[in-house]
């Protein structure tokens, strides 16, 4: 099993940034990647940005590229997502995920076995 917690979410001015926090613990010695998804009101969970723990290859989905960046740190089981030049359309609860075996897909939800609970992120206008 692999608990994961988020943090650093908040209310944030249009144009602004804040960085989000997931920390790991358990089973994170087979981590094999790492994601962020969004979900705003009343819309489906969505895509963000993931990462592969070896290698640290990331991807992005095509609203936050070049805004936001995912990274880790091995050391503390950590990832982050930095997310600059923020929108309204930002806003949406974040959420961490993790899975520990190999999966072609990482932009798909179904893809991942372990889920944070959550941060909630508003970018005001």
């Amino acid at each position: 099993q692999v608990q994961l917690v988020e943090s650093g979410g908040g209310l944030v001015q249009a144009g602004g940034s804040l960085r989000l926090s997931c920390a790991a613990s358990g089973r994170t010695f087979s981590t094999y990647a790492m994601a962020w998804f969004r979900q705003a009101p009343g819309k489906e969970r969505v895509f963000a940005a993931s990462i592969k723990w070896a290698g640290g290859s990331t991807s992005y989905a095509d609203p936050v590229t070049g805004r936001f960046t995912i990274s880790r740190d091995n050391a503390k089981n950590t990832v982050y997502l930095q997310m600059n030049s923020l929108r309204p359309e930002d806003t949406a609860i974040y959420y961490c995920a993790a899975v520990n075996k190999y999966r072609l897909l990482l932009s798909q939800v179904q893809t991942y076995d372990y889920w944070g609970q959550g941060t909630q992120v508003t970018v005001s206008s």
